[in-house]
């Protein structure tokens, strides 16, 4: 959809300059394909949930690619500056930004910036669905299970969110 004062030719063509949700796709596959997740599962299977999670509770295309990319910083796998210089709108590359946890970083500096940056509530809250997936937890050891739903519980009290998102 055409931005007040401009287009809808101009608006095509801005989004030409984008890459489409395919290709972004593509991308987070490639970059994460030899990574597996707590569980020895391909990560790609993580971030597939993510994105149809972003999807599911109303996230438009900038937040789905967001979601496909949402580990891709922090899990070293792309560089900030591939995410500087990739072909993404701006509030794309500001939520990945966002939701990249820091090293040494405190759980609620983590949780202002997501709170302070549009989208990237929705995104970590997708996130933090598929993480706390009791089925997922199950399958590791008690300990981990126990530290990571800890962990998940606590960022989702940060975050605002209600047992229902």
């Amino acid at each position: 959809m055409p931005q007040e004062g401009q287009s809808a030719e101009g608006a095509m063509q801005a989004q030409a300059l984008f890459m489409d949700l395919a290709e972004v796709e593509v991308v987070a596959r490639a970059a994460h394909a030899a990574q597996k997740d707590k569980a020895g599962r391909p990560y790609a299977e993580h971030l597939q949930a993510v994105a149809e999670g972003v999807r599911a509770r109303g996230g438009g295309e900038d937040l789905v690619a967001a979601a496909w990319l949402h580990d891709s910083v922090e899990d070293g796998v792309l560089g900030e500056d591939w995410l500087d210089a990739a072909a993404l709108p701006e509030r794309t590359k500001d939520v990945v930004r966002a939701v990249t946890k820091r090293p040494g970083e405190q759980p609620e500096a983590y949780a202002r910036r997501i709170l302070a940056t549009p989208g990237a509530r929705l995104v970590k809250t997708a996130d933090l669905a598929h993480n706390a997936d009791p089925r997922r937890l199950a399958v590791l050891d008690a300990p981990t299970a126990e530290r990571l739903t800890r962990k998940y519980a606590i960022m989702r009290e940060h975050l605002g969110l209600t047992p229902d998102e």
